[in-house]
């Protein structure tokens, strides 16, 4: 297998290709926390960063490394680390390379829980602006002399606006700016942040990466494009010992995930690189089914808004249509006044009342009495999240028995 090979077709076979015991299809389990050397001087080696080996597992192990490298393949990056939960990944990496008084500028429509941990590292010495993304010139407005950091996502959850992520990348690269895209809402599958120059890419992999709703994991990947020899915030003990090339996600890994603890269980990283065999099969599956709900529920009497990228009235379809493969299985929709949003999720019997998302099942949740209730109706209201919106999961069920489930929900609400 020299020639380079399909999406799927190189995820089916990587694990083979590193050549497992007696011929296994996939990596085994392993459940050491240390490992013992015949030599001390190779525990030292592997200690001092000279040869690459296994010390102790809070850092990694042959099970994480084999998905790590999955991981890598699908981004096209230079290398990935592995973690707990995809929110381990962020902490991390702000946490490693981000000093006090810096400042990061970040997308206002970031995940609720990834917003809250950048708060609080505002109240540990960082500056944190954060702006409309889906226009550069407002990164541009916000951009100060000491700033390090630009984070955005793809696909914005529970609105789904989208980030102007090549213009954004172009200007991280003429500032010499870190550019951190988390690639969650679209996975590597629709979209490959390394495309639009992002230095880093975070996938929260308990969602369309694992795809089962069965594992938290999480993962950033450097691509490669960032020259961290000339980043200020790197350790000087790894410049005397790393490649240049490899310093920014070396230093993610000894002080974010060794540090920081955040290990994801070989166990986990098993369940979800078994599950990323199938994530091109799944996604074209929830996608399908994703685009002919967004255009029934744009058309029935009883929705106000629809929030998905694959419509056409939605404010950066042209961009989504441009980007990425497909327009993603993620969509909100504000159902009208007067119609009770409680009443009608639980007339759902197929949809799932549930807070996940990238699963093979269609969950369902309301966006501001859960994941935006603690932001207040103020801030909600700026960010554009009416009272009645809901929030869509899209998965691989049949796509007339999800026609169904809604149909005859919403007749109950006549």
């Amino acid at each position: 297998m020299t020639k380079q090979k399909g999406f799927t077709t190189t995820l089916l076979h990587a694990d083979r290709l590193r050549k497992p015991e007696f011929g296994a299809l996939h990596q085994p389990i392993h459940t050491a926390v240390t490992w013992g050397f015949d030599d001390v001087q190779g525990l030292v080696d592997v200690f001092q960063n000279k040869t690459k080996g296994y010390a102790y597992s809070r850092q990694g192990n042959p099970t994480t490394a084999a998905l790590e490298s999955k991981v890598t393949m699908m981004e096209n990056g230079l290398a990935t680390i592995s973690f707990a939960t995809g929110m381990a990944a962020i902490m991390a990496t702000v946490f490693a390379l981000v000093k006090k008084g810096s400042h990061i500028i970040a997308s206002s429509y970031l995940f609720g829980n990834t917003r809250s941990v950048l708060q609080t590292f505002t109240e540990i010495g960082l500056e944190i602006s954060f702006v409309d993304a889906t226009s550069v010139e407002n990164i541009k407005a916000a951009y100060q002399p000491n700033t390090c950091m630009v984070m955005v996502e793809t696909i914005a959850n529970p609105a789904t606006q989208i980030a102007d992520m090549e213009n954004i990348g172009d200007f991280c690269q003429e500032k010499g700016l870190i550019y951190v895209v988390d690639n969650t809402m679209t996975s590597p599958y629709l979209f490959k942040p390394v495309t639009v120059k992002a230095s880093l890419v975070i996938n929260a992999l308990t969602k369309y990466i694992g795809g089962h709703g069965n594992a938290l994991g999480g993962s950033v990947t450097d691509t490669g494009l960032y020259n961290w020899d000339k980043y200020p915030g790197i350790a000087p003990v790894l410049r005397q010992q790393i490649k240049p090339e490899l310093l920014g996600i070396t230093q993610i890994r000894k002080r974010g995930l060794r540090d920081g603890g955040g290990t994801l269980a070989p166990e986990a990283a098993h369940t979800i690189s078994v599950g990323a065999e199938t994530l091109a099969l799944r996604l074209e599956r929830a996608c399908g089914n994703a685009g002919a709900l967004a255009e029934y529920l744009n058309a029935h009497p009883l929705v106000s808004k629809v929030y998905y990228p694959g419509l056409k009235d939605h404010p950066q379809h042209g961009l989504s249509k441009k980007l990425f493969r497909y327009h993603g299985g993620l969509m909100s929709f504000a159902l009208k006044d007067g119609v009770d949003v409680f009443a009608f999720l639980n007339r759902l019997q197929v949809v799932i009342k549930s807070s996940n998302l990238g699963d093979t099942r269609t969950l369902a949740i309301p966006v501001a009495q859960t994941i935006f209730f603690e932001l207040g109706a103020e801030r909600r209201a700026e960010m554009g999240i009416p009272e009645g919106m809901i929030r869509l999961s899209v998965g691989i069920e049949d796509r007339e028995d999800l026609m169904e489930d809604f149909e005859q929900a919403f007749n109950g609400a006549l």
